[in-house]
């Protein structure tokens, strides 16, 4: 499946060519890290359950999420994960870990239990339909945090990190849509609340987002963004795209080789041992770098959202009721950022350097086509094995000057036909140097208000299924375009307890991309953004 596109008045993706990137070295003898877009996959599965009402397929479906391959021949459950990745013995479940997942919302599906979910700001286009703020309409969000905190008994579903504290911030519509704008202003938002819940601080951050940008790391805002996370104690844990040998290299901001955790998705041939699983076909690669560490991402079985975008658009990917088989660097990341929740949880006075230090020491060895493209196999048990490394840290950072439509590479936003381009938020007119000084000082974000502008509630004052919520706002200010905000398809959708009730996913908000979709095989096809 290629390029489909949601909804009549619409945001859409489109391609641009930026500056050629220059890479750096990170202090000491570290390699160099990548952060990038990933895209996910889910196979083959049941009939939706009669409860559920008759929903009909996406037409145009395309999303800067890249969720692309969400069909398998086979399912590797994430209990299957945890032993292939030695983490299923190790006594540690991410107790006192907070991890803050920037995504397309969660949504309230059985397996995910409340007292683990947290909902931050929902800074996406939806947020302005109070009845759909925080929840997971496009269904990748879910996905991973089941692969995080799930806990399913009766699907068997648990997950890498089940007792981690997950917060949510939507950044991604209905249509998976966003500018690197709003992920920008979330990365934002995690450095300054990451201590609100002081029993489970944010540690990590898990991003399946990026873009085609070929930037320079010195001056890329959304790389800046990244790196105000790792100086302030948080381990961005990046997915390394689905582009294959394509474009090149990893997406942005998975090609900040310094600044993060890049994560690769292996195929596990359906065995438990390590000793054959392979790079996945789909995998981004960079012939000059390597991603740091390579997890199972093929076939992942994890939580569905019955009715969701990605629940319409590929029925096959259905397992029964309750679960998705999704294939990608994005499940990857997940499962990637829950191991790294153990970690803390052994050493919760570590930095990320030293998490991202040890599980880079520790790796195993791939094999296959391209294993050479990746440091190795992501090991816990190898790593709670191992007493001394070297700890790497950066040594140089982006000061965040550079231009923000750079940033976007080809993906950009439209609604009714207006394109969000430039130095410009969603709302128009950005001050980028007053924004860096902010960003410094950790004062981007006053309460609900980013860089002068109302995006969300002033605190932990909202009402939702999760165990505490950000409030939400009313948007006042016009778009980048002076127009208003409404969408009407808003009101043809609602969440019916364990489903969305919604003849399709329509709507003014939409992405596509002009970037060329990628098909590696009969299963697998993705464009830039979510992976």
């Amino acid at each position: 499946m290629h390029g489909l596109t949601v909804g009549s008045g619409r945001i859409r993706m489109s391609r641009t060519l930026a500056r050629g990137r220059i890479r750096r070295a990170i202090g000491f003898l570290a390699a160099a890290t990548t952060l990038a877009a990933t895209s996910a996959s889910i196979g083959p599965a049941l009939r939706a359950t009669a409860s559920e009402p008759p929903a009909r397929p996406l037409t145009g479906w395309s999303s800067p999420w890249s969720a692309s391959n969400w069909t398998s021949s086979t399912g590797t459950p994430v209990t299957d994960v945890a032993k292939i990745i030695g983490s299923a013995t190790s006594g540690l479940d991410g107790s006192g870990v907070g991890i803050a997942l920037i995504d397309t919302g969660v949504a309230p599906v059985p397996g995910l239990p409340a007292s683990q979910i947290v909902n931050g700001p929902d800074l996406s286009f939806d947020s302005q339909a109070p009845h759909l703020r925080y929840l997971d309409e496009y269904g990748h969000g879910t996905h991973l945090a089941g692969i995080i905190v799930g806990n399913d008994p009766t699907t068997g579903l648990k997950g890498i990190a089940p007792k981690a504290k997950l917060t949510s911030i939507k950044v991604g519509a209905a249509g998976g849509v966003v500018d690197v704008m709003q992920v920008i202003a979330a990365l934002n938002w995690v450095v300054q609340h990451r201590n609100d819940d002081p029993a489970n601080p944010i540690k990590i951050i898990c991003l399946a987002y990026g873009t085609d940008a070929i930037t320079d790391w010195h001056y890329d805002p959304l790389f800046f963004a990244v790196e105000n996370a790792l100086k302030n104690g948080i381990l961005p844990v990046v997915a390394a795209g689905n582009s294959g040998s394509t474009l090149g290299r990893l997406n942005s901001p998975a090609s900040d080789y310094s600044a993060l955790l890049s994560v690769g998705s292996t195929d596990t041939k359906g065995t438990l041992s390590t000793a054959d699983d392979t790079l996945s076909t789909f995998q981004s690669i960079d012939p000059a770098s390597k991603i740091d560490v390579a997890v199972p991402g093929e076939g992942i079985l994890s939580l569905r959202v019955p009715g969701s975008g990605v629940d319409v658009a590929f029925p096959g990917a259905r397992v029964g009721e309750n679960l998705l088989r999704g294939s990608g660097s994005s499940q990857a990341a997940a499962v990637a950022a829950g191991a790294a929740a153990l970690l803390f949880q052994k050493r919760p006075s570590s930095d990320p350097d030293y998490i991202r230090s040890w599980f880079r020491a520790t790796v195993k060895p791939l094999t296959g086509t391209n294993a050479a493209r990746v440091k190795g196999q992501l090991s816990v048990s190898s790593a709670l094995a191992t007493s001394s490394f070297t700890t790497t840290a950066l040594a140089s950072w982006s000061d965040g000057s550079g231009s923000v439509e750079t940033a976007r590479g080809s993906t950009h936003v439209v609604h009714n036909n207006a394109t969000l381009s430039g130095t410009k938020d969603i709302f128009g007119t950005f001050n980028q140097s007053a924004w860096v000084s902010a960003v410094n000082a950790k004062t981007s974000w006053n309460g609900g208000v980013w860089m002068g502008k109302r995006l969300t509630g002033d605190g932990w004052t909202g009402s939702s299924w999760a165990s505490k919520t950000w409030a939400g706002a009313t948007w006042s200010n016009l778009d980048w375009a002076g127009q208003t905000w409404a969408d009407d398809a808003w009101n043809g959708r609602y969440w019916a307890g364990r489903y969305w009730a919604a003849g399709d996913w329509s709507g003014r908000y939409w992405a596509s991309s002009t970037w060329q979709t990628n098909n590696y095989s009969a299963k697998s096809w993705s464009t830039h953004g979510w992976d």
